[in-house]
């Protein structure tokens, strides 16, 4: 099968042949259709995790895959052969920019039908990554006040449309060409980082979601009312600042989980959350879509487009 790989950490991508994974028991093989990229994907790549997260090579790219069943563990149920599912994998089966990905049973999840494969493969990581982040860890309900840092990304833009469907007030950060876009999917409140200074714009807030890290997070505490909550995936509280501020702090990894993933495909297929996608691109082109990642100018996803011929 053809995949997008690298050879070892921190060297280039390549489309190359290689053999395709072999199923196991709990899992199942899909014809991948579409995947998308990440940030952790290039992070992994640089080998600067290799002490917590270490490769196999030759490593095949991609944490999103969309596509269809095409054979089945023997101790696979509730799935078919020809279904059309999408899923995060876990890291042990990561490798989605491929022709044939293999994925636990408990990791997937029905494609939306309203959904194409291409939007469908842009949703697991980043949908998973909000809601975990915004409802199981930071327990986020009606009535709460919400910052969404980085609210034009990924998980940001998934993040908002959760975030107005569960009934809480967001506010959101992001650069003015993407405000009407922002506000479209359920900002209430748009800061434009190149301008204004978003910790003197807002106070009292219940829950911060922090996807930069850095002075972004320290400032973030500034924000929350006395016993909010902020929730990071890109750094830690290294100053004690929440407990300066009387506040709780959270910093945790997406785990995949099929059953969550099946609660954000119902809200998809009802028209309550759709994907925002930046551009698609084809395998061959792979190299140019994690460039255009790590630019990070991309609005929603940026999607690989995977041929089966």
């Amino acid at each position: 099968m053809k995949a997008a790989i690298i050879r070892d950490y921190d060297t280039e991508i390549e489309i190359a042949d290689i053999d395709p994974p072999a199923i196991s028991a709990d899992s199942v093989l899909i014809a991948v259709h579409a995947s998308s990229v990440n940030p952790i994907d290039y992070i992994l790549q640089s080998g600067v995790m290799k002490e917590n997260m270490p490769l196999d090579f030759p490593h095949v790219m991609g944490f999103d895959v969309s596509g269809v069943i095409t054979q089945l563990g023997a101790d696979v149920t509730g799935f078919n052969v020809s279904d059309a599912v999408f899923a995060r994998p876990n890291q042990q089966d990561a490798g989605a920019i491929a022709q044939i990905a293999r994925v636990k049973a408990n990791e997937l999840a029905l494609k939306p039908a309203n959904l194409s494969h291409e939007e469908a493969a842009s949703v697991p990581l980043a949908g998973l990554t909000a809601w975990q982040a915004l409802i199981s860890t930071a327990g986020m309900k009606s009535g709460d006040k919400v910052l969404i840092h980085a609210g034009s990304g990924g998980v940001g833009t998934l993040a908002i449309q959760i975030a107005k469907h569960v009934g809480a007030h967001v506010a959101t950060t992001c650069s003015p060409r993407n405000a009407d876009l922002v506000r479209e999917i359920g900002a209430d409140i748009v800061i434009d980082y190149h301008s204004q200074a978003f910790d003197e714009e807002l106070s009292d807030y219940d829950i911060v979601f922090d996807m930069l890290g850095g002075e972004t997070l320290n400032r973030s505490f500034k924000v929350l009312k006395k016993g909010g909550t902020l929730v990071s995936i890109k750094g830690q509280d290294t100053d004690n600042l929440a407990a300066k501020h009387g506040v709780r702090f959270e910093w945790f990894l997406m785990e995949p989980d099929g059953a969550m993933l099946t609660e954000i495909a119902k809200l998809m297929e009802d028209g309550i959350i759709r994907p925002i996608i930046d551009r698609v691109y084809p395998m061959g082109e792979t190299t140019e879509a994690y460039a255009a990642l790590k630019d990070g100018h991309a609005v929603g996803k940026i999607v690989i487009s995977i041929d089966q011929e």
